[in-house]
């Protein structure tokens, strides 16, 4: 967008005394014709871009010309960051921060560049939960992304199963899943954890702040942690038959990475080009409601407990339609 390409290159001008128009269009990833193109709009705008000609020449500022981008306050400028995410900014309680921090940047552009916001907005839009789930925004979910911006200690109670347990956090960061808000946070042990913010019966933000270890990257922590989890839960394995049909659903009715790793081990194609397959899978009882979908391109051989499961839920289907 000419937009962005025109505010990047005022701010490399900012930054450097003189850049020649082949760093510019380096830089810009565009040719030189268009670098020249875009030093008169800026001129014409009332940027003050010179260029030098000659051999040892370039673009530069002149005047000590700086653009308008500031005022901005810390948490107004941290919340711009997220603006592409407007439900979860109104769920932090961040909105206001981040519709202030728009309203700055927008008087501070040209104007000619001052729809950009909004021309964005209307064209890119995130929607998080997945589909056929009402959203639900933990009550305790603006104290706690409070502390996270702070690097404040929380005292909090979580429920676990039959009960709930104290325990004091270091929270690192917050992650949307799906339409479920998770904290990942530093425990007394040591241990980063991962936390369900809809299991929290309490949370109190303390005066006390902890120090953020500087090697602690939250997008490669949730990722690993998120992986392990769906190892986790694949605590047996199913033998199944399955045609060329039922071969293609197949990623798509169980786990997909588990899935697509069971076919790259499959046994050759038989004369009707049926394969046979050993996947991991959750539970028999999740993994009998999951290949009922298949009908009769799958033919699971075992488990005899899973096998007797699926022939009772097919003999009930036939007696139900007669």
């Amino acid at each position: 967008m000419r937009a962005a390409r025109l505010i990047k290159m005022v701010l490399l001008l900012q930054s450097r005394p003189m850049m020649t128009a082949a760093e510019l269009a380096q830089e810009l990833e565009v040719s030189e014709r268009t670098v020249t193109r875009d030093a008169a709009a800026l001129s014409e705008a009332g940027v003050p871009v010179y260029a030098d000609r000659g051999r040892a020449g370039g673009y530069r500022l002149i005047g000590g010309y700086r653009t308008r981008l500031t005022g901005l306050a810390r948490s107004e400028a941290e919340a711009l960051f997220l603006s592409g995410l407007p439900g979860a900014l109104r769920e932090m309680g961040l909105q206001d921060a981040a519709s202030a921090a728009r309203l700055k940047v927008s008087a501070a552009l040209m104007p000619s560049l001052r729809d950009a916001s909004s021309t964005a907005a209307q064209r890119f839009h995130l929607d998080a939960p997945g589909w056929y789930q009402e959203p639900q925004t933990p009550e305790l979910l603006p104290a706690v992304a409070e502390a996270v911006w702070d690097d404040r200690i929380v005292d909090t109670r979580y429920g676990r199963r039959d009960r709930e347990v104290e325990r004091r956090l270091e929270p690192y960061g917050l992650v949307l899943k799906a339409g479920i808000w998770y904290v990942c946070a530093r425990a007394g042990s040591g241990d980063f954890r991962v936390y369900r913010l809809d299991r929290f019966a309490a949370v109190a933000v303390s005066d006390e702040h902890f120090v953020r270890a500087d090697d602690f990257d939250l997008p490669a922590f949730w990722e690993s942690r998120a992986a392990d989890f769906a190892r986790s839960i694949l605590r047996t394995e199913a033998v199944l038959r399955l045609s060329p049909a039922g071969t293609r659903a197949l990623p798509h009715t169980l786990n997909p990475t588990a899935a697509r790793e069971a076919l790259s081990r499959a046994s050759p194609p038989d004369a009707r080009g049926w394969v046979q397959v050993t996947v991991p899978v959750e539970s028999v009882e999740v993994a009998c409601a999951q290949l009922l979908g298949l009908g009769a391109e799958v033919e699971v051989r075992g488990p005899e407990e899973l096998r007797r499961m699926v022939v009772g839920a097919v003999r009930g289907m036939g007696q139900l339609y007669g």
